[in-house]
């Protein structure tokens, strides 16, 4: 089937394409394609040769099949008016955009270190030990990852304290932004398919690749 590129549309990933891209270090051209949009700003009017060399395909049908692919599992979006990046301090904004994230209003992102780099309802004493455990099992599941994917086939990096019916109480969710690691962390039930998501991501995209 042959596939055209819809013209003069800025593409941007919704927050399930976002999520894809960055849960795991493993390069395919949908997350190659996903992680240099979210590097550029504004977001780009795509074209067929910026759609080929970013997701690193050499035949330009494989390119707009992967774009229809994309497309098909709710990854990107399209809009007619360029959107920015925000412009005010990564420090500034972090607290309220975590704030979105948590059925309780909590949540915060640590690296990989185990240090907070912002954090939104937590006590900072509380803050600070979710940060270290966060980075526990981070390294966790790096070291157990064979075992998990390959063995049983349980692609997901992210871990969850649960109650008895199995709803999350406190997750950890680690996001791979260029050579770093960083761990999102949320009290109650995730709120993850949001605007500020996307938003997230864009900004340690602009800052840490």
């Amino acid at each position: 089937m042959g596939y055209s590129l819809v013209e003069d549309l800025f593409i941007q990933p919704t927050p399930a394409g976002c999520y894809y891209a960055l849960s795991t270090p493993a390069k395919t051209p949908e997350r190659q394609l996903l992680r240099t949009i979210l590097q550029r700003d504004p977001l780009p009017a795509l074209t067929g040769d910026d759609l080929q060399r970013w997701s690193t395909l050499d035949d330009p049908e494989q390119a707009l099949a992967l774009l229809h692919r994309l497309q098909s599992l709710h990854w990107v979006q399209g809009f007619r008016e360029a959107r920015s990046c925000p412009q005010q301090p990564l420090e500034s904004l972090l607290p309220r955009l975590l704030h979105s994230f948590s059925s309780q209003n909590k949540a915060l992102l640590a690296d990989h270190q185990g240090f907070y780099l912002a954090s939104s309802g937590f006590p900072h004493e509380v803050a600070e030990e979710l940060s270290a455990l966060s980075a526990d099992l981070a390294n966790l599941h790096e070291r157990r990852v064979g075992v998990l994917q390959n063995n049983l086939g349980l692609n997901s990096s992210a871990f969850a304290i649960v109650d008895s019916a199995g709803n999350s109480r406190l997750g950890f969710w680690p996001l791979y932004i260029g050579a770093l690691r960083f761990v999102l962390v949320v009290s109650g039930m995730p709120q993850l398919n949001h605007p500020d998501f996307v938003t997230l991501t864009w900004l340690l995209s602009r800052r840490y690749t």
